[in-house]
């Protein structure tokens, strides 16, 4: 195997060693900045729901209180009002969804499926935990969950959910007795749920993956080809002309050509001793001649 061989088989070698650890690095990258993206997509849908339901809470509610007592108006719930602005969103964005889901909702389609109960009681499980995310597999590819735990946090709460007696009578007569009530203070009732597709971040990261990984491998094989004609020009070329020149020598033929390579460098310095050892042999065969 030749110099040239060897040298491209510890090359190609290297690049695949260092090919195959670029990859599991910048495939780590890119899935957790696809997969940091997706959140931060959750967290702000999370964060606007928030804002309604603090508007409808603090500015539509106080409005439509005197209606509220003859006629119950769901439009003055923030848990309502948020649900119905993001569900409008959900019609042009069918793959994103949210919402506040509940184990006892006052509105029986507010109620938690089954892995959206499983969220509550992790939350209930820690009630110091504010945030969980998930990922869950559906039909259309990889669904990112936010979910944020929905906690009664003032008394106002229970006059419409302890108990049938005392909640507002046209709430009751909406929605009947059955559901939403024996809430308790500080107690952890349901979940503000998002859930946000996965797969446009995902095709994202791994184009991405490819472009990075294609710019590597090109950027080896240039590298590769300049390695190459560095190696032929500077050393094999020069290293099989003096090997020609020892071959003459060897074979008793001085009066070759001595080769004299331009630079100062290793193989100049090889080809100059060489040069001087030829010289040498030279004028020691002359002296042996002229002994004789």
């Amino acid at each position: 195997m030749g110099l040239k061989a060897k040298f491209n088989l510890v090359m190609l070698v290297a690049f695949v060693i260092g090919l195959g650890l670029a990859a599991v690095f910048c495939w780590g990258v890119t899935q957790r900045n696809a997969r940091d993206e997706v959140v931060r997509t959750a967290a702000l849908m999370a964060d606007q729901a928030a804002a309604v339901r603090g508007y409808t809470d603090k500015q539509i509610g106080p409005l439509l209180a005197e209606q509220s007592s003859v006629r119950f108006l769901p439009q003055t719930i923030p848990f309502f009002a948020a649900q119905s602005v993001l569900r409008s969103l959900q019609t042009q964005y069918p793959d994103y969804a949210y919402k506040e889901a509940a184990l006892n909702p006052t509105n029986p389609a507010d109620r938690a499926t089954d892995w959206q109960a499983d969220l509550i009681n992790t939350f209930q499980r820690d009630p110091k935990l504010t945030q969980l995310v998930t990922v869950r597999e559906t039909p259309t590819g990889p669904t990112l969950n936010l979910a944020r735990p929905i906690e009664v946090g003032d008394k106002s709460c229970l006059a419409c959910h302890s108990t049938p007696q005392v909640a507002p009578p046209s709430m009751v007569d909406l929605y009947g007795t059955a559901n939403g009530f024996g809430w308790k203070l500080d107690s952890i009732i349901g979940a503000q749920v998002v859930t946000v597709p996965m797969q446009l971040a995902l095709t994202k990261a791994r184009h991405l993956f490819f472009v990075v990984m294609g710019g590597l491998t090109a950027v080896f094989v240039v590298m590769l080809v300049l390695l190459n004609l560095l190696l032929h020009y500077f050393i094999i070329r020069p290293v099989r002309r003096i090997s020609a020149v020892a071959s003459e020598v060897s074979l008793g033929n001085l009066d070759v050509p001595e080769y004299r390579p331009r630079g100062g460098d290793e193989i100049a310095s090889l080809a100059e001793s060489f040069n001087r050892m030829r010289r040498s042999l030279a004028n020691a065969l002359r002296l042996l001649e002229t002994a004789e």
